[in-house]
């Protein structure tokens, strides 16, 4: 291990994660203090997709909207601070990053360090296309499914603040956190836990994997399984080509 990890004590690393948390932590609140100045502009960008203008819409020529409606006195306020929390997760994401790589750093080999600070420096960009599809992908389309589907007539779709939000997160929050899948198999790859050939093997059960995966985030209609398996699967394929060779 490097001179470094040597020398400290567990004390001495209990106290590193402390300062790595803490400034991780402070990253994040100081963001969400900014989107808590700005609710318009914040919400204007959330609520973009339940729009007929929404980029997707006007380019599948797709006839949209969805009125939301609030059915709790307290729920804006908080979803207001929900909201700016997650938002500000979503911008500190770099600076997280790289608190954790400082963080375990001194504990790599040198051999180590090279390709694991590549895998981190994916990790933001991997994480920021992930949030991307969610949002302009998938949430629009679970959206113009299940706002068009109904099982009679007499019912109409009220949706709630909540319940929008709620698929608002799982769909870009949770989408970004899945394509952080090549920057684990990168470190898995390089501490030698896992090849390239292993990693193909892997390929006959990765689609069903993937459609699973999909199922659990999307509100499992088929289209929107389908929309989020096949640049997931894209990011396996991807991933064995950041996987070491077995002789390597």
């Amino acid at each position: 291990m490097a001179e470094k990890d040597v020398q400290m004590s567990f004390w001495d690393h209990l106290e590193e994660l402390r300062g790595t948390l803490f400034r991780s932590v402070l990253a994040v609140f100081l963001c969400s203090i900014v989107f808590l100045f700005f609710p318009k502009q914040l919400f204007v960008a959330v609520l973009w997709p339940t729009t007929p203008d929404f980029v997707l819409y006007r380019l599948l020529g797709w006839d949209f909207s969805m009125d939301l409606i609030n059915v709790e006195v307290s729920a804006q306020f908080f979803m207001h601070l929900k909201v700016s929390v997650l938002c500000a997760l979503v911008v500190a994401f770099p600076y997280v990053v790289y608190e954790v790589w400082k963080f375990i750093a001194p504990a790599l080999y040198p051999n180590e360090k090279k390709a694991v600070k590549t895998a981190f420096g994916l990790s933001s960009g991997l994480f920021y296309i992930g949030v991307a599809v969610g949002y302009f992908v998938v949430l629009p389309v679970c959206l113009m499914f299940f706002m068009n589907y109904t099982v009679s007539d007499s019912i109409a779709n009220t949706i709630t603040l909540g319940s929008y939000m709620s698929l608002f997160f799982s769909m870009v929050f949770l989408i970004g956190l899945l394509f952080e899948f090549p920057t684990v198999i990168l470190v898995l790859s390089t501490i030698g836990i896992i090849n390239r050939k292993q990693m193909k093997g892997l390929r006959k059960y990765a689609f069903v994997v993937m459609l699973l995966l999909s199922a659990l985030i999307t509100p499992s209609d088929p289209f929107s399984m389908f929309v989020l398996a096949i640049p997931l699967y894209g990011l396996f394929e991807f991933s064995i080509l950041l996987c070491k060779k077995e002789s390597e």
